[in-house]
């Protein structure tokens, strides 16, 4: 690199820090050549440690859990023997489970996170291992920890720190699985690479054993981890076998969807409820974080005491049963802050919520039988005619999305011009995606799926089982006259029970067709919430008149 100069020395160092996967080395290395450089070269010592010093804190150390087989629904033997079938179709000795993020970590072989690295590994081994969801946990808002996983046809081997491993946590992986300090992954994958250079067997084609003795890594795996196993020529990188799979929810996480969705659904009415008295009749002046935290409390029941800031925890009612902690930091905003994407307010320095203009609520909460993610927009006063059309554009593209019917084989890609498709008639968009896939208890932001214009969301089909934020919906199988092609037909089932704001629907926008879906989905949220709010006459009023049938 010595023809580059040194700001773009940083920029690169700082491009491979976000983007460390062995594919985007190979592209910033080319990059970087196409520039006058001469390679990229990875180095054993992690600078950003270097830099960091002494001043670096302590690695997340909270307990893994076991996660019950009445939440996650399947054995994690069952999915180990799923994952060994693969390997069989695919001729491969191993898979190595690994998914890095673009964290300051650097370039060094990366931690494993949320993907089996831990939702990875959370969801293999039964998804029965879990922790505490909060700002201390490995992953914040994540119920995943740092590991690493190495399965083979005969071995599953999990890398992580033992103090985290409990004697229940030991029972419940048995002989099934091996247990290995975290750190041991790099001695393991040295000896790895050296039985990945053993000599081909007498008499066999070359090119079949350079195939059988390729491990298979992710696509999101680490440069450095690759580099380790011997790069392209020991490992093939692939798709995730456990992220497609992890995908495809079964009876037991959908049905957990769509009970914690009541529960979810119900905490955000009451939240909405409380927000329209506040602001509206008892004009109390709230911020957006003051507001956040008493969205949190009614989830929860936990009570925030301001001075000093102490969590008190109250008595837990069915509302907020298997409640864990949020999945993401609720994005509530006001005004102008509404429409910056992925906004969070800070605390002492955010906005006055206006109750004259927009306010968005983006939350989500972490249960135990599933995670939930809710956009809601709202107005307590008298929005502007524009504000009411492009509400109610969205809201049709919603509806449009939500009513396909689509044959197997259909990408979240090609589906993303039915939620726009009525914005575009007018000239408009948003500079989002549509949709994400969506963890059972895992993250709230899971691949490979989703609805929008990301390539990679062309790449894989959507399957019955997907569940998915656009609202929150499962794909299913739809019943259909005919079944062109000897394929089946899938749709869409909602499960997010929480209503539109009337106040920014413009009826005469709606079809016949829209109007009877809404009437439809209102009904189903009332009969559904309705008796979280026995003794809560407030929220029951603000729910009758939200849910009301438009004529």
């Amino acid at each position: 690199m010595d023809t580059v100069h040194t700001t773009d020395r940083l920029s690169h160092l700082r491009e491979l820090m976000k983007k460390n996967e062995a594919a985007d080395a190979r592209k910033l290395s080319d990059k970087i050549k196409k520039r006058g450089g001469k390679a990229l070269v990875g180095v054993q010592e992690n600078l950003v440690d270097a830099v960091w010093g002494k001043d670096r804190p302590p690695r997340p150390n909270e307990a893994v859990k076991v996660l019950g087989i009445e939440f996650n629904g399947k054995k994690f033997e069952e999915k180990l023997e799923d994952l060994r079938k693969e390997l069989e179709k695919k001729n491969s000795p191993g898979f190595i489970v690994c998914m890095s993020y673009g964290s300051s970590q650097g370039i060094q072989l990366p931690i494993l996170t949320a993907r089996f690295a831990l939702t990875q590994a959370c969801w293999m081994k039964s998804r029965g291992f879990t922790i505490s969801v909060g700002a201390t946990s490995s992953i914040p808002y994540n119920p995943v920890f740092f590991s690493y996983a190495i399965v083979t046809p005969a071995k599953a081997t999990l890398y992580i720190d033992s103090n985290k491993i409990s004697d229940e946590v030991r029972s419940h992986l048995g002989d099934a699985v091996t247990v290995r300090p975290y750190d041991a992954i790099q001695d393991d994958i040295a000896i790895l690479k050296e039985t990945l250079s053993a000599d081909p067997v007498a008499g066999e084609d070359s090119s079949a054993q350079k195939t059988k003795v390729k491990f298979l890594i992710s696509n999101k795996t680490s440069w450095a981890l690759s580099e380790a196993l011997g790069g392209d020529e020991k490992v093939e990188e692939i798709r995730s076998l456990i992220a497609d799979a992890k995908a495809i929810k079964n009876e037991t996480e959908l049905e957990g969807m769509r009970a914690c969705h009541m529960r979810d659904g119900a905490a955000l009415i009451e939240y909405f409820a409380w927000l329209e008295e506040e602001l509206v009749t008892k004009e109390t002046k709230l911020d957006e974080v003051e507001a956040a935290d008493k969205l949190e409390e009614i989830r929860s029941l936990v009570f925030y005491c301001p001075e000093p800031r102490t969590r008190q925890v109250l008595t837990t009612t069915r509302k907020h049963k298997h409640f864990v902690g949020l999945s993401f930091d609720t994005i509530s905003s006001t005004g102008p802050n509404a429409a910056v994407i992925h906004y969070k307010p800070e605390r002492g320095n955010c906005s006055v919520i206006d109750p004259k203009a927009i306010y968005l609520c983006d939350s989500g909460g972490q249960y135990l039988d599933g995670t939930t993610d809710t956009t809601r927009t709202l107005h307590f006063g008298n929005p502007t005619d524009m504000e009411r059309k492009s509400y109610t554009l969205v809201l049709k593209g919603n509806i449009s999305l939500d009513r396909a019917v689509f044959p197997k084989g259909t990408s979240g890609f090609a589906l993303d011009t039915l939620a726009r498709q009525f914005l575009w008639e007018e000239g408009l968009d948003y500079r989002h995606g549509t949709g994400h896939g969506v963890g059972s208890y895992l993250n709230v932001h899971e691949g490979p799926i989703g609805i929008g214009t990301r390539i990679q969301y062309s790449e894989v089909a959507l399957a019955a089982g997907n569940v998915l934020s656009n609202d929150i919906i499962m794909a299913r199988e739809a019943p259909t006259t005919h079944k062109f092609g000897e394929k089946p037909y899938l749709g869409f089932e909602h499960v997010t029970m929480v209503p539109m704001c009337r106040k920014l629907i413009d009826e005469e926008l709606l079809s016949l067709i829209e109007k009877e879906w809404l009437n439809k989905y209102h009904a189903e949220i009332f009969e559904k919430t309705k008796g979280f709010f026995e003794d809560d006459p407030r929220t029951l009023a603000w729910l009758e008149r939200e849910t009301k049938p438009i004529s």
